[in-house]
């Protein structure tokens, strides 16, 4: 059983967060203004954002639309992107996160990336500082392969200490985390925030449809989603959602929250239209028959032993 996050008045975490990373870089104020209200309307209550994104511009958007409804929902930032994960720059970068937001506290602190330079022991040690402080609740790790997370673990455990939540990547043509990160989760009562449900956009369609987005943008997006496998796999979708009467953003949505370890995918989108798919989500009610067709459009990653015929 996974963790249950709760806001600072007790309200649960909902099904799906939103990732505010859009904010002051592809979505302006009044777009994310406007998605933020989508948000609070459809009942989500975790809102995600980081240090590093658009210099800032996220946080200060987020804190300013989310202050007025501060105690019923779960906020989320990241520090140690970039510079490291040693104590004066977790603390700097916290800092300047918490300015931005103008909130004296957040629910969730990630360390966005593992730094091989600097022992877990002083990234620990201070989170438990801050937590000392009543300036964290919460304990997260991003971009953290299974075996990192457990000596993470082990090592916040010494500061009486624990991960609360971990953010991987997970979507339909990027399955990893079912190797190890989701049955750890499940073990460790971790919970599991995946994000890029979407895979950039390229399971929405719209690539298909010409339009423009992170995969054309952004060349580190290209390659990731680089092989003509993926591709397919997303014009199957389309056309397997096109027979079911609705968006495969929802079915694409829908398929990471349906996993049985229940993850709550953090969705994202430039305008509030964008959005609309993704949220719709939250009411799709997603059968096993069809998470089974969904599953079978991309190989099933094999076994951490790789001893296929266990598999």
């Amino acid at each position: 059983m996974t963790q249950l996050l709760t806001s600072p008045d007790g309200t649960p975490a909902s099904r799906l967060a939103f990732g505010t990373m859009q904010f002051g870089g592809r979505a302006d104020a009044d777009q994310a203004a406007e998605m933020v209200r989508d948000c609070l309307a459809a009942g989500l209550t975790h809102f995600d954002t980081a240090h590093v994104y658009n210099d800032g511009a996220s946080e200060q958007i987020t804190g300013r639309l989310l202050r007025p409804h501060r105690e019923r929902v779960i906020i989320a930032t990241k520090a140690g992107f970039k510079g490291g994960a040693g104590r004066d720059n977790i603390l700097r970068q916290f800092d300047e996160s918490r300015r931005r937001l103008d909130m004296d506290m957040v629910d969730i602190l990630y360390l966005h990336r593992f730094d091989p330079d600097t022992e877990l022991a002083e990234t620990m040690e201070t989170f438990a500082a801050l937590r000392d402080r009543g300036q964290i609740r919460h304990v997260g790790l991003s971009n953290f392969a299974a075996w990192q997370v457990m000596k993470a673990q082990w090592v916040a455990a010494q500061f009486d200490l624990r991960i609360s939540i971990l953010q991987p990547m997970y979507n339909l043509v990027k399955r990893q985390a079912e190797v190890e990160i989701l049955p750890m989760c499940t073990d460790q009562s971790i919970a599991v925030a995946p994000y890029s449900p979407l895979g950039g956009g390229l399971l929405t369609g719209k690539y298909a449809r010409g339009e423009t987005g992170r995969l054309s943008e952004d060349q580190g997006y290209a390659d990731r989603y680089a092989p003509e496998w993926m591709h397919r796999a997303a014009q199957e979708l389309i056309a397997i959602a096109a027979e079911h009467g609705t968006d495969p953003a929802t079915l694409a949505v829908a398929w990471v929250a349906a996993h049985p370890t229940g993850p709550t995918p953090i969705i994202s989108a430039r305008t509030s239209a964008q959005l609309a798919p993704s949220l719709a989500a939250l009411s799709h009610d997603m059968s096993a028959d069809l998470r089974a067709r969904l599953s079978a459009l991309t190989p099933e990653p094999p076994p951490a032993t790789d001893r296929l015929e266990e598999a």
